[in-house]
């Protein structure tokens, strides 16, 4: 896991930047799991090859993140309740299985959704917060390799 256990100890140790990635990491969800919440990191897990519509998205973040009841599982709700993770984390990775689907399927709507992600992995408050789009997909400008 040497890429993402390269991010968290950048991101620990201030060496490395949040952002949106992506990984090639074959490992299982409950090992990503253990060595993210190891280093001190909350933790959500986004199986797009379940359902990756528009109206799907937003509901499995929701879930991955542990949002409260009264979430609205849209946009932007999705961009409001983002903002209120990882208190008392080093920092929150949202893993997303299975994100090409979704992104050859409707581009807009998985450009709304990256949108979304980067808004919260730029922001000024909080804590860090990193996307790992796990797998191949199409080419996403300004998406960096953890490979």
């Amino acid at each position: 896991m040497s890429g993402l256990a390269g991010l968290l100890a950048g991101l620990v140790h201030g060496g490395a930047e949040p952002g949106i990635y992506q990984w090639h990491g074959a490992f299982d969800v409950a090992d990503v799991r253990h060595t993210v919440e190891h280093a001190g990191f909350g933790f959500g897990h986004v199986d797009g090859w379940l359902g990756g519509t528009k109206a799907e998205f937003p509901a499995a973040v929701g879930r991955a993140l542990g949002f409260p009841d009264y979430y609205g599982q849209n946009f932007d709700a999705l961009a409001d309740c983002l903002h209120d993770i990882g208190a008392g984390r080093a920092g929150v990775v949202l893993l997303w299985d299975g994100w090409s689907t979704p992104a050859r399927a409707d581009e807009k709507a998985f450009d709304i959704a990256l949108s979304v992600l980067g808004s919260r992995v730029n922001a000024d408050r909080g804590v860090p917060f990193s996307v790992l789009l796990r797998g191949e997909g199409p080419d996403v400008a300004g998406v960096a390799s953890l490979d």
